[in-house]
């Protein structure tokens, strides 16, 4: 799978995925972090992540997957850079300079990651005066979104006083191999790689006949919910990206359970995006009549893998509701759709679809991604699904890099392929729930209206159910907002209004939304944690 990704990297799809960190320097030394003084943290720490100064080393004609080493020409400075927005330094200049940060390749010849200090970010919402901000790259490649929390918690800390590591740091570069030596272990591979796949053949056995038994017996169905509808974001892509968000407080995102109790944070998440979709593609007189359906990654790294490279990650195809107004009804049919497709999942065996992906051959993997990509099939074929929403659980508890407290990871950034022009990350940090996107600039050229709509769906949902809290509920249903109400009598077109009279701006921070709108306070407890990551699963 790791290889997949380096198979499937073009100008106009690089395969990195990163994040837009916010920090708060008053917690420093001081109250001010330089620029050496984040290139002296980072250097400290170094020691605490196994990717930060590995390099690929591909062999020559993609005969075999390429090798990780230690790259011996390793430049701290080289992979972390500084700018500044110029004035008036405000949200939508940071969300286009970050856009532009993810759109470009990275070198696959050094360690594929590149980190992107950001000041000047005097107007970005309501953060305090002095904040900065960090762009992360890092190639897929190297991590999954599970491995990306624990590079992050390697060079973050838990306090702005902590001591750096006081283990030696023994690392070592290596030689980088020449191409007759690499195309020698290629040549290796291709006899032992047949054997492989037979042994991922045979213990994927008892997961077909566990899925042909799960059939039989109805635990899951086959459905024709998740055959997705040709849609807009499903063509070829440039090489433009823009990247927006909305943050929700997450006793709001969990409030929402109220119309579903069995549901989880994920079916949520899904639901909202399913809300935005509809009143995006309503307003563009565009929204297809069955739903759209999302792939959501699902981590199948064990703790014994927590550290490790790589991807350890499968997948499932959630139906998101789209062609379905009623909140309370959307979540309801994403809540059942989610649960048939976990079950699939589980039948067949999450892991055994990820090893199987091991042992594909590289060769045919570039000749296709390139026959993908050159012949424009994303044109001509229908895709698997219309986009991707992950969940990604972050720290509980605030973070801390050089001393300076970690505000808010106020976007997750994710790579695009031809037909996949727009794909979700639903993150939380502390006491917020971050729902971020990235999308070619071709394809969605108004990235501020979209979050408007992710904004309006979060809004439908929560009073759906703190209407359900209040007991308005009858027997044709739930009595919520005018917008629910009208919902199940026609298509509902808000935003058009919206579009035609003013640009959408984007909302206050949780800091003063949760103040406001929310009795939740910050729970800094690890229990927190736990009791969010198992709701999301």
């Amino acid at each position: 799978m790791d290889s997949s990704f380096v198979a499937m990297e073009s100008p106009n799809s690089p395969m990195h995925i990163g994040n837009l960190l916010i920090y708060n320097p008053e917690t420093a030394p001081g109250g001010f972090v330089r620029f050496k003084d984040i290139l002296a943290f980072i250097e400290s720490r170094m020691r605490l992540s196994t990717t930060i100064r590995q390099r690929l080393v591909r062999v020559p004609f993609d005969l075999d997957y390429p090798y990780w080493i230690e790259d011996p020409n390793f430049d701290l400075e080289y992979h972390v850079r500084h700018v500044a927005l110029p004035k008036p330094g405000d949200w939508r200049q940071l969300c286009i300079q970050t856009a532009r940060i993810h759109a470009r390749p990275m070198d696959l010849t050094r360690p594929p990651w590149e980190f992107t200090v950001v000041e000047g970010l005097e107007n970005v919402r309501d953060f305090p005066p002095g904040c900065f901000a960090m762009v992360t790259k890092v190639h897929h490649s190297a991590i999954d979104g599970m491995s990306g929390i624990d590079l992050m918690e390697a060079l973050h800390t838990i306090s702005p006083n902590t001591a750096p590591p006081n283990q030696p740091d023994d690392w070592k570069p290596e030689k980088v191999p020449g191409p007759i030596e690499l195309l020698g272990k290629s040549y290796i591979n291709a006899v032992v790689n047949p054997f492989k796949q037979a042994q991922v053949a045979a213990q994927a056995v008892p997961g077909v006949a566990s899925a042909i038994k799960g059939l039989i017996t109805r635990d899951f169905k086959l459905t024709s919910d998740i055959v997705p509808p040709r849609t807009r974001f499903n063509r070829s892509i440039s090489a433009h990206r823009v990247v927006e968000g909305r943050s929700f407080p997450l006793a709001d995102v969990k409030a929402i359970r109220a119309l579903l109790p069995d549901a989880k944070i994920n079916d949520v998440a899904l639901a909202i995006v399913g809300g935005a979709l509809n009143k995006y593609l309503s307003a563009k007189d565009d929204l297809p009549k069955s739903t759209m359906t999302a792939m959501a990654p699902i981590s199948v790294r064990s703790e014994g893998e927590k550290g490790d490279m790589g991807n350890q990650v499968s997948a499932m195809i959630a139906p998101l509701g789209s062609h379905i107004a009623d909140p309370a009804e959307r979540l309801e049919y994403v809540f059942s759709q989610t649960k048939n497709s976990k079950a699939m999942t589980n039948a067949i065996g999450a892991r055994t679809m990820t090893e199987v992906s091991k042992v594909n051959p590289l060769l045919y993997m570039a000749l296709g991604a390139q026959l993908f990509s050159r012949v424009s099939v994303a044109h001509r074929l229908a895709m698997p699904f219309n986009t991707v929403v992950t969940n990604v659980p972050g720290p509980p508890v605030p973070i801390y890099s050089s001393g300076a407290r970690m505000e808010s990871m106020a976007l997750s950034l994710i790579c695009l392929t031809d037909g996949l022009g727009l794909a979700h990350v639903v993150q939380s940090y502390v006491d917020e729930a971050i729902i971020s996107f990235t999308a070619c600039r071709d394809i969605m050229p108004d990235p501020e209206f979209y979050a408007e709509c992710l904004q309006e769906s979060f809004d439908d949902m929560l009073a759906a159910a703190k209407a359900v809290d209040a007991g308005t509920v009858g027997k044709a249903g739930v009595k919520t907002s005018r917008a629910t109400t009208l919902a199940n009598k026609q298509v509902r077109k808000p935003a058009a209004r919206k579009a035609a009279t003013k640009k959408a701006t984007p909302r206050k921070s949780t800091r003063k939304t949760a103040a406001k709108g929310s009795t939740a306070k910050r729970k800094p407890a690890k229990a927190t944690a736990a009791r969010i990551t198992e709701e999301s699963k």
